[in-house]
């Protein structure tokens, strides 16, 4: 690989905590071009609309003092979820052959989830993991930062 560019057929995934979007790059290592292979969404309300109640108290000995139990965060333990979808996603796909070399771009959550459970024939073809959010970033935009990430690796 040249330091300005990505091979032809390099997989790229954008994603964050609700979006995920596979890209390949049909251009060549001088002239990068990106194509949505796939596109992946969840709804994952905030965590204030997932609680139903108030948090729950449990006695703390035989005394009448009570404390709080702090809810369970489930906006978190979805884009956790949603972070093992993406890495089952991208071991199928490398155990078929669909991919010989692999660039993630995640928010810093996702990133540090994913490589926590990313399959070692995944990890084998990873080139580049980028902690920044671009899901809602144009694909120009994305291969210019791609371009930049690139040379500075």
């Amino acid at each position: 690989m040249s330091a300005d560019g990505l091979r032809h057929g390099t997989w790229v995934v954008i994603a964050d905590g609700e979006k995920a979007l596979y890209l390949v790059n049909k251009g060549d290592e001088q002239d990068m071009h990106l194509v949505v292979r796939q596109k992946e969404t969840q709804e994952n309300p905030q965590a204030q609309d997932w609680a139903a109640n108030r948090p729950g108290r449990f006695n703390d000995g035989p005394g009448v003092q009570r404390s709080a139990v702090q809810d369970t965060d489930w906006h978190i333990l979805e884009k956790e979820r949603f972070a093992e979808d993406i890495a089952d996603v991208l071991y199928h796909e490398a155990h078929s052959g669909s991919y010989d070399r692999l660039v993630i771009a995640a928010s810093r959550p996702v990133l540090g989830k994913l490589r926590d459970v990313l399959h070692q024939e995944v990890t084998d073809k990873l080139i580049l993991d980028i902690p920044k959010v671009l899901t809602n970033h144009p694909l120009d935009e994305i291969e210019k930062i791609l371009s930049g990430e690139l040379e500075q690796a």
